[in-house]
């Protein structure tokens, strides 16, 4: 309890302070909104690129890993979906964006710290493996599926799909990582001073979007949203990871740590940009809420999880 503790406290502090900021007037809710823009268009395109480019090709090429993950994500994201759309008639771009934070996990800033104590080195290969189907599948596909929704409820399967695709290739974090993946193909080191202001860039990633989520807090009421944030938090916390240790048992992984660190990065909170992502859609403060009560929960629902796997023998030894 305590080293999780150690890891989700930075993220409470952020939070926080994003709070304090909004509440004391220092910042209002449109600055707060323009800087969630800067870190899904800016900075976090910058961090997947980096990653990327400092990866070996065949590193991050796991197909075994990348498919248990990215069908146990999918299924989660169904699954909610289909919950938040036919049980609690919620129009499409809400059901959507529910079924996103079920699915997107905190894998950079949470899950790669958690999995790095259980797992060991191999917790950075998991780490680069999940930002592929998060950020080429996962959350691309559920953006697009949102914009679609709120576009054109009646609109048929082609022009959905020309839909999906037209936000697919203007996605700025489709396109950093495609460029990192160009990079680490090429077997290229960035000039020095490129990559140092790709890192300077990428480093204000994780405490921008941590502001945001706090300040998005401010006023914010559960009344009428109790049921969504429940089953947001539901689909993260307990169906993610059962989804992902269903697949484990049917398609067994040649590394089993890796196992282990896909069963530890779908169990912890969703990304800390969840809020950030649903903001165009005038849906932060529904995720935010949802967040910030899965971090309060990963609390119980990590600590758990650790000590089933250290029971077991799944956790690194020294």
């Amino acid at each position: 309890m305590g080293f999780v503790l150690a890891v989700t406290l930075p993220i409470y502090l952020g939070m926080a302070l994003g709070f304090a900021a909004v509440r004391l007037g220092w910042l209002d809710a449109a600055e707060v909104r323009t800087l969630g823009k800067y870190t899904v268009r800016i900075g976090m395109p910058a961090l997947l690129f980096r990653s990327l480019a400092h990866q070996s090709l065949d590193t991050v090429l796991q197909t075994d890993y990348l498919l248990v993950y990215a069908l146990a994500s999918l299924s989660t994201m169904g699954l909610v979906g289909l919950v938040a759309q036919r049980l609690l008639h919620r129009p499409r771009t809400l059901a959507v964006l529910e079924a996103l934070g079920a699915a997107g996990s905190n894998s950079m800033f949470l899950g790669y710290p958690l999995a790095l104590q259980v797992v060991g080195p191999v917790a950075g290969l998991a780490l680069a493996l999940c930002a592929l189907v998060e950020n080429l599948l996962v959350i691309p596909l559920a953006l697009a599926l949102a914009e679609t929704g709120t576009a054109a409820q009646n609109a048929g399967l082609a022009q959905r799909l020309r839909d999906y695709l037209h936000q697919l290739v203007r996605n700025p974090l489709i396109l950093a990582m495609l460029a990192g993946l160009l990079v680490s193909a090429s077997g290229l080191q960035l000039p020095t001073g490129v990559d140092k202001f790709v890192f300077m860039t990428a480093s204000a990633t994780s405490p921008v979007a941590l502001f945001v989520i706090g300040g998005s807090l401010v006023g914010l009421r559960l009344q009428g949203i109790r049921s969504d944030i429940a089953l947001i938090v539901l689909g993260k916390l307990l169906l993610h990871p059962l989804c992902v240790l269903g697949l484990l048992w049917l398609v067994p992984l040649a590394k089993p740590e890796l196992g282990t660190a896909a069963l530890l990065f779908a169990a912890v909170p969703m990304m800390s940009i969840y809020p950030v992502l649903a903001q165009r859609h005038g849906h932060e403060r529904l995720c935010a809420a949802a967040l910030l009560v899965a971090t309060l929960g990963s609390l119980l629902s990590i600590a758990l999880g650790l000590a089933l796997l250290q029971a077991h023998g799944f956790v690194a030894q020294g």
